[in-house]
């Protein structure tokens, strides 16, 4: 019976797919796997073949496999590796090479003979390639094929870099690369326009022919394209597709990244369920925006026609459960972000008590908190709540160079207007001009640029958290030190960036705590930022009353917005507060235009955020509820 429910669960998947909690689960035992076959293949007196991709996804793979290697004694003299890919052009030393990757994180730290290391070679010229690729084919069959391939998947579906139109009996060769994995990469590489076009690759068909495929997938970023690789029609348009054809396949994944498969995402289609609070309010807004109805208007017929005839059956009839829900969602609407003074609070999503509450919002960059939570942090201040700014991070990674030597020029001149000594300044101005003139791309800047690009940010944010309302004593730059690395790949954080942040709740004691709980953000640093809040509340919460009795509120919308199911507390915004937003925002001058990191999102920050608070007033609208200009969304995390 077991066996058959996994199965009615599972009918809309088209291949294996294993889940766990976490990547590090995940990573440990995939790591298992290998090491047993590199083991096994010892006690036979044979190579094991591995078929290893690069990227963040096997980080811990490999990191578990170098543990083995020193606590366990796990030896690997009897590897072999093939790559699947490397950029087009690319020389091996270069820090975005795969070369240098795969040194860093497996080779360097493990006994693997060099011989027996096998990388696309980014340094070819181009009439010697068709021949490279070939003479690639050979060795891996000459080394017996190959015993496991690890793959990770893009946004686009490539795997390798098997972008859309590969075909399925693909071999090794040259590609050219989709404009939406260029922007992937271009963190890494320092700009888009820096990311090579090409690159060089094993095929679908070489893929096919490992022993062993898998592939592996972390975060909701990769939900999408997961639910069109497993569940979706066989496709060019989504390479991944092509591994339904194979016996030897299994996709291992995080809860995240399996968010969207149908027996995760409306299970009510695949299996009874146990109908809680937030099943049923997601269940009944799903209804609603598939049959494009208020939630008043849905029926019984509605119900058991779309998978939840059980729903109906056990908490209906199905208005009542129509009118619970409209209510719930109703009461997450509130213009009094901080609670409303006196007032009966018991369907509000905020204390009315204290009356006028000390709030902390953390910005991770120096721009997040007007980006996500501007009408909010407006409307806080309006309502003479005691309210604190801190800045996490200095964001000077994300200043153009030009910018930089822009506000140097302009502290000469005023130096010399104002009558002061400039030559500091003028030699400063020199030196920078000098190192940009040769900089290379995602090369770290030197410390006078970082901290001129910092302070760039923190003017800006000084402004904005003025335009607010806020006084310059209520402003905070912590300048966390796991972020000043001056580089896109940050530091590990330490107990001094969680001192820093208990030392600020300490001095303020908020009764409300505002963070980006949108872990979207394609740099990453926003999920950094959040743990590290966390942590510090939960030494708090050990011993400060206060702490216990502080709430903590999620935000997003730089990136990213929450379903409206998770929603639990609705600020709306007259188009007047969307327009103060909107003028916060552009205090931040050197993000406005074109931000240097604007991810795969076209559209400027006041634009992005405009854009999808008013989606979240359309989506309450289309349920029935009132009619709002915008709408600011916020999750309260539970301890």
């Amino acid at each position: 019976m077991a066996r058959l429910n996994l199965l009615e669960e599972t009918r809309f998947e088209k291949l294996p797919v294993t889940v766990f909690d976490n990547p590090k689960q995940a990573s440990i035992k995939v790591a298992q796997r290998i090491a047993d076959l590199i083991r096994r293949k010892q006690g036979e007196n044979a190579m094991a073949v591995l078929g290893l991709a690069t990227g963040a996804t096997p980080v811990g793979v490999y990191a578990e496999l170098v543990r083995m290697h020193k606590e366990e004694g796990l030896s690997f003299k009897n590897v072999i590796t093939f790559n699947l890919d490397e950029y087009y052009p690319m020389q091996p030393d270069a820090d975005q090479s795969y070369v240098s990757f795969m040194n860093k994180q497996l080779f360097d730290h493990v006994d693997i003979d060099r011989n027996n290391i096998n990388i696309p070679d980014g340094t070819l010229k181009l009439e010697d390639i068709p021949a490279f690729c070939l003479d690639y084919e050979k060795k891996i069959a000459d080394a017996g094929g190959l015993d496991i391939q690890i793959l990770g998947i893009g946004r686009t579906g490539h795997i390798g870099f098997n972008e859309p139109g590969s075909a399925p009996n693909s071999g090794t060769r040259l590609v050219t690369l989709d404009d939406l994995t260029r922007k992937d990469a271009a963190r890494d590489f320092g700009g888009k326009s820096f990311v090579p076009t090409k690159a060089i690759t094993m095929g679908i068909g070489t893929i096919f022919h490992a022993r062993e495929i898998i592939l592996m997938a972390w975060n909701g970023k990769k939900a999408p394209i997961i639910k069109k690789a497993v569940e979706g029609e066989m496709s060019g348009d989504v390479p991944a597709t092509y591994l339904q054809l194979s016996d030897n396949v299994e996709f291992i994944v995080d809860t995240e990244a399996a968010s969207l498969l149908t027996r995760f995402d409306t299970p009510w289609l695949v299996k009874d369920c146990v109908w809680d609070e937030m099943l049923t309010r997601k269940a009944v807004i799903w209804l609603a925006n598939t049959l494009n109805k208020p939630v008043l208007k849905l029926t019984e017929d509605d119900y058991n026609n779309h998978g939840m005839a059980q729903l109906a059956l056990e908490k209906g009839p199905v208005y009542n459960i129509n009118i619970h829900i409209f209510n719930k969602l109703q009461h997450t609407i509130t213009g009094w972000p901080g609670g409303k003074p006196h007032a009966d609070d018991s369907q509000r999503p905020e204390r009315a008590e204290p009356s006028k509450k000390r709030v902390l919002i953390f910005s991770p960059h120096p721009d997040d908190d007007v980006i996500s939570m501007g009408g909010t942090f407006i409307r806080l201040v309006d309502q003479q709540h005691d309210v604190h700014v801190a800045y996490q991070t200095s964001g000077n990674t994300a200043v153009w160079d030009d910018d930089a030597l822009r506000f140097v020029e302009f502290s000469i001149d005023f130096a010399k207007k104002m009558g002061f000594d400039a030559a500091p300044s003028e030699k400063l101005y020199e030196d920078m001009r000098n190192f940009l003139e040769v900089k290379r791309p995602n090369q770290v800047d030197t410390k006078e640029i970082q901290t001129v690009k910092g302070l760039i940010r923190k003017g800006e944010a000084i402004a904005g958290a003025r335009y607010c309302g806020l006084e310059d004593d209520h402003i905070h730059f912590m300048a966390l030190p796991f972020y000043e690395s001056g580089k896109s790949q940050k530091n590990p954080v330490t107990t001094e960036d969680v001192r820093r942040t208990i030392e600020l709740l300490q001095q303020v004691k908020p009764h409300q705590v505002f963070a980006a709980g949108d872990f979207e953000d394609p740099h990453g640093t926003h999920i950094v930022c959040f743990n590290i809040i966390l942590d510090a509340l939960a030494e708090l919460r050990k011993t400060e009353a206060w702490a216990q009795d502080c709430w903590l509120w999620m935000y997003r919308g730089a990136w990213h917005e929450f379903e409206t199911h998770e929603i639990e507390m609705a600020v709306p915004l007259s188009p007047q507060e969307v327009e103060r937003k909107k003028y916060a925002i552009f205090k931040h001058q050197s993000q406005k235009d074109r931000a240097v990191f604007p991810g795969d999102d076209e559209r400027e920050f006041w634009k992005r955020a405009e854009d999808r608070n008013r989606e979240t007033a359309r989506r309450y609208d289309e349920l029935g509820l009132a009619e709002y200009e915008a709408m600011e969304a916020f999750v309260r995390w539970k301890f």
